[in-house]
C-alpha cells in the first residue's frame, strides 16, 4: 500500500515546517489521476501520526479532476479516469493536471 509511504511523507513535510508545534488539521490537494485512494490515504495518515505532534490531526482532502486538452480537435476537458481519450476519439491528449498530491496548508494549535 503506497498510501503508507505517502502519509509518511506528509507527516514529515509537515513536522520539518511546524517545527513541533500541535497540528490540528492538514489540508491537501489530491488529483484524480495519481493513484491515491483518499480512503486509504486517511487511514495510513491517522497510523503515521501516532505518536507525533500531528496526533489526533485531521486530514481534509480536496480531490480534483484531471483536466486534458486534445491535440487533434483542441478541445480541453475533464478526465474522470486515466482514460485518456477524447470525446472526438484522439487519443493524442496532453493531461494538463489531476495528478497532483500536495499540501496547500497546514493549521497549527
Amino acid at each position: 500500500m503506497h498510501e503508507l509511504a505517502i502519509a509518511e511523507s506528509v507527516v514529515s513535510s509537515v513536522l520539518e515546517r511546524t517545527e513541533g508545534r500541535t497540528v490540528s488539521i492538514v489540508r491537501l490537494r489530491l488529483g484524480k489521476l495519481s493513484g491515491v485512494v483518499p480512503d486509504a490515504l486517511m487511514f495510513c495518515f491517522e497510523l503515521a501520526t501516532a505518536g507525533t505532534p500531528l496526533q489526533g490531526s485531521t486530514l481534509e482532502i480536496d480531490v480534483e479532476d484531471g483536466r486534458a486538452h486534445c491535440r487533434t480537435c483542441g478541445v480541453d476537458f475533464v478526465l474522470e479516469d486515466a482514460f485518456l481519450l477524447c470525446g472526438c476519439g484522439s487519443a493524442d491528449v496532453q493531461v494538463r493536471s489531476g495528478r497532483e498530491l500536495m499540501v496547500t496548508s497546514v493549521e497549527v494549535g
